[in-house]
Order: C-alpha cells, then sequence, then structure tokens
C-alpha cells in the first residue's frame, strides 16, 4: 500500500507523468490525464505558478521538480528548487518528490504532502545499490523510489531483490531491458509505476491502461511476453494483451528484450513468467537450453515459443504452419519452384525447412556466406552469393531489414529485384519498401501480417488450452502498427 496525504491507498496505481514548457501547458495536460495519480513534472516550466499548477485538480498528485543533477531541467539554484517543492507542501500537494541526495530538511513538518525520497541512476545498476536502498529506508520518507539503468534482465533482479522493503515503495528498471518492472509492478513489490514517454522505456498511461490492463492486475495475474532484440516494434503485445482481455484471462503479455538466453531463462524462471514468444537472435539459442521440444523444432533446430512446466521449459515452433498459411490459401506452388531466401537466423531456417519440405528448390543468400551455407546444407538447400540473381518464383526476406521505424531500408536494391513473388516477413509497416519495390517491378506482394497472426493464434492457444480470437489479435496488430506510424516523426 502507499499513502495519498494520510490514508492507505490499494493496489497498484498507474501514474502519469506531464510535463510542459509552461503553467498553462501543465494545466492542460493534468487535466487531460487519464490515470488517477498524475506526476506534474514543473522543473521545465517557463513562467511557474505552483499555485496555479495544483489549482482545481481533479486528482492527486505528485509535485517533482528534478534537478540536473539528478537527469531533470531544473537549472537554477538549489535554494530556489527546494523552495518551489515547499511552497508546494504548504499548498496541499498530495506528494511532492524529492532526492535522496538533496537537502530535505525543510520537509520534516510537511503537514497531510507526503514525501517521496527518490534516486536515479540513469547510466547503470550501481553496485551498492542494496547499500543506497537500505540509507534510503532510514529516512524520513513516505514512499522510496529508486530508478536504475540494467543492461541486461539479471539486473532487474538485482533491483528486485535490493527493494524488498516492508514499506510503501516503487522500483523502476529504466531502458528496454527493464519494462517488466514498468508493466508488472507487483513482481517488484511498488505500489505504483510511471506511465508516460519523457523516460527511457516508458509506456504512455493510457497504455498501461487499455491495453496492459495494469491497474487490473494483481500476484495472481500470469506473466508472458516477447524475448528477443530489438522489441519496440513488435506488435505481439498488443495482439495478446487483446486476445487475454476478449477472453477475460487474468494475464499479461510484455517484452524482455535479451540477446542472452541464458540471462533471459534466470529472469523468467525468477519472475513466474509463463509462457514466451522467441524472436531474432534467440530462437536457435532457445531450442538447445528446453527441456523438450517436438519433432518439428528438433528438425528444424529452433523454436519460436516456449511454454514453462514443472519439468522445465517445454519449446515450439508454430512459425512453419504460418508462413505457409497464406501461400496455400492463394494456391500458390511451390513444388519445383525456385524460392530465395534472405537471411540465415532462426526465422531463416523455418522457412528454408518448410519451403524443401514442400518440394521447392531452395536458395539461401545472407550477407554472411558462412551462415549461409551452414543452413542450407543443414536442409539440402543451396547457398547462393549476396544479392541472389533475380527470375525467382518466390523470394522470402526474414531479414529484419525494412522494420519499423528504418521503414526506407531494403535488404535489396532495386536492380536486384525480379521475379514471380516477393513475401516480406516484416510486418511493420503493412508495405514495406521492399514490397513497394517489388510491386514497381511488376511481382506480386506478401506481408508478414498473416504470419505474425497465425502462429500467435497457435502460441496463444497452447498457452492457455482456449481456441484465440483471431479476429480481435488481427485488428490489435493492425491498430498497433496504424499506431506506430501515426507516431514516427
Amino acid at each position: 500500500m502507499c499513502l495519498r496525504g494520510n490514508e492507505q491507498m490499494a493496489g497498484v496505481e498507474v501514474v502519469e507523468v506531464v510535463t510542459g514548457r509552461t503553467t498553462a501547458e501543465v494545466r492542460a495536460g493534468r487535466d487531460r490525464a487519464v490515470a488517477g495519480l498524475v506526476e506534474l513534472r514543473i522543473d521545465g516550466v517557463d513562467d511557474l505558478d505552483v499555485a496555479a499548477v495544483l489549482a482545481g485538480r481533479r486528482t492527486p498528485v505528485i509535485v517533482t521538480c528534478r534537478a540536473r543533477w539528478e537527469g531533470g531541467h531544473f537549472d537554477g539554484s538549489e535554494e530556489e528548487r527546494l523552495g518551489i517543492l515547499a511552497r508546494a507542501v504548504a499548498l496541499g500537494a498530495e506528494y511532492v518528490d524529492v532526492e535522496w541526495r538533496a537537502d530535505r530538511r525543510r520537509f520534516a513538518e510537511r503537514g497531510r504532502t507526503a514525501l517521496v525520497v527518490s534516486h536515479h541512476d540513469f547510466e547503470r545498476v550501481p553496485a551498492d545499490l542494496a547499500d543506497r536502498v537500505r540509507a534510503m529506508a532510514a529516512e524520513d520518507a513516505d514512499v522510496i523510489k529508486v530508478a536504475v539503468t540494467p543492461s541486461r534482465l539479471g539486473e532487474c533482479l538485482t533491483l528486485r531483490e535490493a527493494m524488498r522493503l516492508d514499506r510503501p515503495h516503487v522500483a523502476i528498471a529504466m531502458g528496454a531491458a527493464g519494462q517488466v518492472s514498468r508493466l508488472c509492478p507487483w513482481l517488484f513489490g511498488s505500489c505504483w509505476t510511471y506511465g508516460g514517454s519523457n523516460a527511457p522505456g516508458q509506456v504512455t498511461a493510457g497504455e498501461m491502461i487499455d491495453v496492459y490492463r495494469v491497474t487490473m492486475a494483481s500476484a495472481s495475474t500470469a506473466v508472458y511476453g516477447i524475448t528477443g532484440a530489438p522489441l519496440v516494434h513488435s506488435a505481439s503485445p498488443a495482439m495478446h494483451n487483446a486476445a487475454f482481455h476478449a477472453l477475460g484471462l487474468d494475464a499479461i503479455y510484455v517484452t524482455f528484450e535479451s540477446r542472452d538466453a541464458d540471462d533471459l531463462l534466470a529472469a523468467a524462471e525468477a519472475l513466474g513468467v509463463r509462457g514466451l514468444s522467441v524472436t531474432a537472435p534467440l530462437k536457435p539459442a532457445m531450442h538447445a537450453r528446453v527441456a523438450s521440444t517436438d519433432d518439428l523444432s528438433a528438425a528444424i533446430g529452433a523454436v519460436n515459443t516456449l511454454r514453462r512446466r514443472d519439468h522445465g521449459w517445454e519449446g515450439r515452433n508454430f512459425d512453419a504452419s504460418g508462413f505457409l498459411a497464406p501461400l496455400r490459401r492463394e494456391g500458390r506452388r511451390l513444388r519445383g519452384s525456385r524460392a530465395v531466401v534472405l537471411g540465415a537466423g532462426g526465422t531463416a531456417r523455418t522457412v528454408t525447412w518448410a519451403l524443401a519440405r514442400e518440394g521447392a528448390r531452395v536458395e539461401v543468400a545472407a550477407r554472411r556466406a558462412d551462415q549461409a551455407e551452414r543452413v542450407a546444407a543443414e536442409f539440402g538447400a543451396a547457398a547462393v552469393p549476396w544479392p541472389p540473381v533475380p527470375g525467382w518464383d518466390l523470394l522470402v526476406n526474414t531479414t529484419p531489414v525494412g522494420t519499423w521505424p528504418s521503414v526506407e531500408v531494403s535488404p535489396l536494391e532495386p536492380a536486384a529485384i525480379g521475379g514471380g513473388l516477393v513475401y516480406d516477413l516484416v510486418y511493420n509497416p503493412r508495405e514495406t519498401r521492399l514490397l513497394r519495390l517489388a510491386r514497381d517491378a511488376g511481382a506480386d506482394v506478401l506481408g508478414g501480417l498473416e504470419m505474425l497472426v497465425g502462429q500467435a493464434c497457435h502460441q496463444f492457444e497452447w498457452w492457455t488450452g482456449q481456441p484465440a480470437p483471431a479476429a480481435v489479435m488481427a485488428e490489435a496488430a493492425d491498430a498497433f502498427i496504424a499506431r506506430t506510424r501515426n507516431d514516427a516523426p
């Protein structure tokens, strides 16, 4: 539980972070907020009027005037900055946030205002984190907040262990590796989490509430996710969280960004994760580490889905069926066709295996010839130089080149494109530069969204034992792609 003034509040709150260059902008953001608790970041306000910032508020607020030496924007004197926060206390703000390293003596008497004592490290997880937390816990504070920057998932566990406190606290792991701390705050004992877009790894408050349903979650919520790197482009959280919501399941799906299979599995086990989608570059590495797989995964040597059971992790590969589904729907003849696979990673292995099994004459092309030769030799295909010679019946891009936000990049130049059908497994954006170039060259084109949704439905059913709401998942993926396109600079 956390304090709100002299009251206790149950459950995990989402704190919506509001900033602005003017007092009017901060007030407008405050009044638009969708969360039940709002942080007013006033350290970057040019015409600051503390009374006006607080007047007429409809929700409780945390007033923060962050110093530059703690990653904020306030560039006045320390006396002036602390005076601003003291003014917020005098005006009855529900919370003020004051840095652990600041002089907090003037806040000993603060009336109904609760004090958040915070500490931030935007570069690392300090080696002496546990000592720092113990020192903070000995302070006169109502809430202890610590935000650090892990370089790997295992350091999230370091933060979790250091923050095992018997008093209200907030533990935030910033950046891509720490998103689980923001979206599953109960795993870290946090009484609230922050939503916004002004800090590394933040998710907007609206997404936290509507997509991830953080305020509805608890210790009984089942945790699933996606692993690999990078994951900022992934539509999987949107799809799976929409499916959980549609079926009324108490579950959440988040990102576990990592390139290290051992680091990922250690963190997933410690956090009680039930299942994982696996993407590049971890598909082959995960296959080598799971306790059991099916024959298909063993044949391909890669998994794209994990499920945790008492005896350990089980792995499956649902990419092959998802990849072939749209080709079969369109009646594409694969037997005897010339099929070129771009890339030599885990997805390329699956595609090469599937096409060879369908009777295609498969060629594998990758910028690293040794990798192409290895994949080709394993599945009876041919390794060819990069770029492959045009004139294929089917070309499949399994590389991430062209994925949002690098939407103007193509794995092949226009002169190297020529053939019957180009199938780009990149799904965000819906039409990649490669597909546009292929269309201009007179080829048929096929995007990767249908494969994504198909394999995601298989994953969902394997995890939950319930039929996947395919239409809901497809709609959520479409909406996510549209949202990323609209948010692009």
